[in-house]
């Protein structure tokens, strides 16, 4: 189905871009007929400009210069049929399309070599995403997992929100986080701390975990001041939630580094999963240092997870009101995870608009019976 899908996209593309073609050629028919038949005191040769002007906001450069040389073409057709072409006004007539023509199509060549630039990083960051962020499994032991990244610009398919997963010995791990800054600064600090949870999270407890994450910030902001020694590395954090599910306990165990808490979706209600001794982001921990503590909530089958970057609930509306996520969610909260975030995915962004003010990354979990929908991936 999706190679159908990408295969209309393109004829989609050609049978638009020929209907848009027919309205230059409509306008210099027009213009020259009228023009033909028009009294000898009224000359509509100035309008054929617009036809080449309006071809370059959408066509190359090597159809923008044939449209103008059609339209030239036109202007003499006019010139011959009321006077003559060395009549001084066709003559500046056709002077001036042929000087719009040019620069027109040399626009049109500028917009074109714009647009295979954007092309060409659009790529490179699809293939950074799929290297950096790589998609979470949708089974994990008894956990089924949905994920979705959803980038505040169309040119960019990733920014500094992260997430991951695990599978240890006796459960899975997951971590989600939140790069501060924009740009290739919070996605450097993104990948650190995402290879340090991928080389660590197998092995290590939770506090340990911790301590390997807060290093990986650590090293992003030396490599920052390495490169930029007025640079404000030294301000650079992220905010994470590092989940802990064990397979055979009906419980999640989870550190928040100053992360939005989780949502619990349990028997139709959405309960947020505060913990009281929250830490500050990770980076920050040499201004505050406190002890590593593990929260504990009941996570029984059935229940669903929900993990979000501040993306979602800073996303504002027309009236610039917040994003209700808890609000939304009692809606949805016996849905499994690839629905639940496919509704709330068009929900979130019907309510911004179709445009987010920051990058937003989602990710559901819901624990199952052992043995539904097939042999858990270890």
């Amino acid at each position: 189905m999706d190679s159908r899908r990408r295969a209309r996209v393109p004829r989609t593309a050609r049978r638009r871009g020929h209907l848009l073609l027919a309205v230059p050629f409509a306008l210099i028919a027009a213009v020259t007929v009228v023009d033909v038949l028009a009294p000898p005191d009224i000359h509509l040769g100035p309008f054929l400009i617009a036809a080449p002007a309006v071809t370059a906001s959408f066509e190359g450069p090597r159809v923008t210069a044939f449209v103008g040389a059609v339209a030239v073409a036109a202007q003499s057709v006019v010139a011959v049929a009321r006077t003559s072409l060395t009549d001084l006004n066709h003559t500046y007539q056709i002077i001036a399309l042929v000087l719009i023509s040019v620069i027109v199509t040399f626009f049109a060549l500028l917009r074109e070599r714009a647009e295979k630039r954007l092309t060409q990083l659009r790529s490179i960051a699809q293939a950074a995403q799929s290297v950096v962020l790589r998609p979470l499994p949708h089974r994990a032991g008894p956990l089924r997992i949905a994920s979705v990244y959803l980038a505040a610009e169309e040119e960019a398919q990733m920014g500094g929100d992260l997430y991951a997963a695990a599978r240890t010995a006796s459960g899975t791990r997951l971590l989600i986080g939140d790069a501060r800054g924009k740009g290739l600064d919070a996605i450097s600090e993104a990948s650190l701390v995402l290879g340090a949870f991928r080389v660590t999270a197998r092995d290590e407890e939770l506090p340990e975990l911790i301590a390997h994450l807060e290093a990986g910030v650590g090293s992003a902001e030396e490599v920052s001041r390495t490169e930029d020694a007025e640079s404000d590395a030294d301000e650079a954090f992220v905010t994470a939630l590092v989940l802990d599910i064990p397979d055979g306990e009906p419980v999640v165990r989870l550190v928040n580094c100053g992360h939005p808490p989780p949502l619990l979706l349990t028997g139709g209600r959405v309960i947020p999963l505060d913990t009281a001794d929250a830490r500050p982001p990770l980076g920050l921990s040499d201004v505050l240092a406190p002890e590593v503590t593990v929260a504990a909530f009941p996570f029984g089958v059935g229940d669903v997870l929900l993990l979000y970057t501040d993306g979602v609930v800073e996303a504002r509306d027309h009236a610039r009101a917040f994003y209700p996520l808890a609000e939304r969610l009692t809606a949805w909260a016996h849905d499994d995870p690839q629905t639940l975030l496919g509704r709330l995915r068009a929900d979130l962004q019907a309510y911004a608009g179709g445009h987010l003010g920051d990058d937003a990354a989602l990710v559901a979990i819901q624990r199952v019976a052992v043995g539904a929908d097939g042999p858990p991936a270890g």
